[in-house]
């Protein structure tokens, strides 16, 4: 009954805030100076893209607390056997902090630790579940460090798996963002941190797991992810919400209180889903090649060339879709440029030209026109030819 009426606190609570607060999205032109964030950095991302959607900070390096726990979970899921029980250490045991509650000689499988790392946001699973992985702390930030090089982050270094404050630990917004988003790639990830409430065992015995993130369950969309909090930190909190076909990463870091982060979190992800929409600017290239093709297929010359015989596609792009603000959707168009006058040899692949997708006069997208053909250079031969077919024959066949 309680947990009932907490969640339906915490609901009307959001209600009551998203009222206060939808002047922001809706009389202030959409400017994204118009939000008020108290969190020292922050960033939105969208997952399809990548694009960053809103960013304040969002490449300064600072502290990120227990939201460091999103790289030492798939670090574990990656390397170690879920399945395998453990027994804790006294140095893990002795961990202070957020705990799980662990104790010296306990035994519980990896599986319910990263519970217990996600869920309870243990620093003591996260040192047990460190040691057993890498050895120790230090060999464990290791890997943590190694897995943060093939992500190419270039702003992150971990010292722990907890993530307690220390001066060479650190990301930034931006790229806790892109942590988060390869974590959820992975389905066991992706589940626990999905996860409201959940039963461990401890020497047989169970306990119950609630999760810390205060958004889970509470805001439309939102399946995760992590809480953070330490003094040099302050609050932090990474959230993936997704409704329709859009899907986003929130991180904030460094909010003064509990109640800023939240209100900062439902600020931003509330902005994402009421001022971006999806465009496949694929679609859009394809019609403006469509009509270059009409226009240019027959027009080329290729000096020196056996044929003037032209084919061309567009390249590709990773992204062939692209969240774009809704009012400038209506005011997409698109440049191109081909060339028609080329000289022998013509090279399959090679660049012809472009076609830009332009909005509100900037640049979204580039796609190179590319030449789907091989035009070799005349030869003495070919020469030869060409002028005995243009020739008129000198002799007449006899009466």
């Amino acid at each position: 009954m309680k947990i009932e009426f907490k969640k339906f606190i915490f609901t009307f609570a959001i209600c009551i805030f998203l009222l206060s607060n939808w002047s922001f999205g809706k009389d202030t032109e959409n400017n994204i100076e118009d939000i008020d964030i108290n969190s020292r950095s922050c960033v939105v991302l969208d997952r399809k893209s990548k694009t960053i959607l809103f960013g304040k900070n969002e490449n300064k390096q600072v502290k990120m607390a227990s939201t460091t726990k999103i790289m030492t979970a798939i670090v574990i899921i990656e390397n170690y056997d879920l399945n395998k029980e453990i027994t804790v250490s006294k140095k893990a045991a002795g961990t202070g902090g957020s705990r799980l509650g662990l104790r010296t000689g306990d035994k519980i499988t990896v599986h319910d630790l990263l519970y217990g790392l996600l869920l309870r946001s243990g620093n003591d699973a996260a040192v047990a579940l460190a040691e057993t992985v890498g050895g120790s702390i230090e060999g464990f930030a290791e890997l943590m460090n190694q897995k943060a090089k093939e992500l190419n982050l270039k702003n992150t270094h971990f010292e722990s798996p907890h993530g307690l404050d220390s001066d060479g630990h650190y990301t930034t917004a931006y790229e806790l963002a892109l942590i988060t988003d390869y974590a959820l790639q992975n389905s066991t990830f992706a589940k626990i941190v999905g996860t409201k409430n959940y039963t461990i065992t401890i020497n047989g015995y169970p306990k119950a797991l609630t999760n810390t993130n205060e958004l889970l369950g509470n805001l439309n969309g939102v399946y995760g992810v992590k809480t953070g909090f330490t003094n040099g930190a302050n609050r932090c909190l990474v959230s993936s919400c997704k409704r329709g076909d859009m899907d986003i990463i929130c991180v904030v870091l460094g909010a003064d209180t509990k109640n800023f982060r939240t209100q900062d979190s439902i600020k931003l992800i509330e902005y994402a889903f009421e001022n971006y929409e999806y465009v496949n600017i694929k679609e859009i290239a394809d019609k403006e090649l469509s009509t270059l093709r009409n226009k240019y297929s027959s027009s080329f010359f290729v000096d020196k060339g056996i044929s003037n015989k032209i084919s061309f596609e567009i390249s590709n792009i990773d992204t062939p879709i692209l969240p774009i603000k809704k009012d400038l959707v209506g005011n997409i168009t698109t440049e191109s440029f081909l060339n028609t006058n080329l000289i022998a040899p013509v090279h399959k692949d090679e660049i012809l030209g472009y076609i830009k997708i332009v909005s509100n006069n900037n640049v979204i997208a580039n796609f190179d026109i590319i030449c789907k053909s091989e035009i070799s250079k005349r030869s003495v031969i070919d020469y030869l030819k060409l002028f005995m077919q243009r020739t008129p024959q000198i002799f007449e066949e006899p009466l």
